[in-house]
């Protein structure tokens, strides 16, 4: 351990409930573990930290200025955006994150969602459990339409690690794929892929999911506009950040009949507040920002954030999210 480091965990609990130990951090330095922080602890909790490791505390340039010890911060998670990441770089302090520790869970939470949409499996669970089997004249029966991948067009829109993934997993199941991406990569991999603009893709895919970080650019983007030309029978997927839609807008359209169903694991503002117009939207189902969460990608995630920090204390930092910012004080 290196007892002249402090380490500071602001938002450690969603990581280790209690099953994925801190261990392979605490022995790099003198470590807190905070489960949560309230935004009006964060700098009293953060003052003497050399380094900061945070998921969802916002360090704007105000509470970095605060910080004037501090030299390094590391997220617990792919994304960065409460990070104010070019005022770190002027002060000279190093951001990392953590890519492609959750690729493969959250691939699965998408197909999971989709296939749900699909197959309705927890609405005939119910049913069957409420008896309607047994009291029922046929061999079988089913409470909606069945909805068959084989053959589909899956949309992605984002097609970095994530995206790739899933369009592997749809090709599996039969599903063409498109995709729009801002870049369209010069070898997007062995799954076959066609690259149109938006509305192209909203329009002709049979399964729309999102798979894209979040910018300044493309905040609310998934509007009324771009519903409104998907087909009626299609399905919505988002798994990458609530902030790209515009609640209200897909709240109505599924209302209205625009699309057949949502499936969401993110909304903009978590956790949910109580009046999300998506609650009470026909046909749309969630799971509560739990496709990174799988005990295996956590522990991959543990083991990145130990290696961030140790190569930080080398002298070589990894995974900067920064390093076009940097500038020594």
């Amino acid at each position: 351990m290196n007892e002249n480091t402090t380490i500071v965990i602001l938002d450690g609990y969603t990581i280790n409930p209690g099953d994925n130990p801190w261990s392979p951090v605490e022995v790099l330095g003198r470590c807190t573990i905070h489960d949560r922080t309230p935004t009006e602890l964060k700098v009293e909790r953060a003052r003497d930290a050399d380094i900061l490791l945070t998921s969802k505390c916002k360090l704007d340039a105000a509470t970095l200025e605060a910080l004037p010890r501090l030299k390094y911060i590391s997220m617990l998670a792919t994304g960065f955006n409460n990070v104010d990441v070019a005022e770190a770089g002027r002060r000279g302090i190093p951001v990392s994150n953590v890519p492609a520790y959750s690729t493969e869970s959250v691939v699965q939470t998408t197909f999971a969602l989709l296939l749900e949409l699909a197959t309705a499996v927890g609405i005939h669970d119910a049913a069957v459990k409420a008896g309607e089997w047994v009291r029922c004249p046929d061999h079988a029966f089913w409470k909606t339409s069945i909805t068959e991948l084989d053959g589909l067009t899956i949309g992605i829109v984002g097609y970095g690690t994530i995206g790739r993934a899933v369009a592997r997993v749809a090709a599996a199941f039969g599903m063409q794929v498109i995709a729009f991406a801002p870049r369209v990569p010069q070898d997007p991999g062995p799954t076959p892929v066609r690259f149109v603009e938006l509305p192209e893709l909203f329009a002709t895919a049979d399964v729309v999911t999102l798979n894209c970080p979040e910018t300044a650019d493309n905040t609310g983007f998934v509007n009324l506009s771009l519903l409104s030309v998907m087909k009626p029978t299609a399905f919505f997927i988002n798994v990458a950040r609530g902030g790209l839609v515009n609640e209200a807008d897909l709240a109505r359209a599924l209302a209205d009949g625009t699309l057949a169903g949502a499936g969401l694991d993110v909304v903009a503002y978590e956790p949910m507040r109580a009046d999300n117009p998506l609650r009470a939207a026909p046909n749309c189902i969630f799971t509560p920002h739990i496709a990174w969460a799988s005990l295996a990608a956590r522990r991959r995630l543990m083991g990145i954030v130990a290696a961030n920090v140790s190569s930080f204390l080398n002298g070589s930092p990894i995974n900067l999210v920064n390093d076009r910012y940097l500038k020594p004080l």
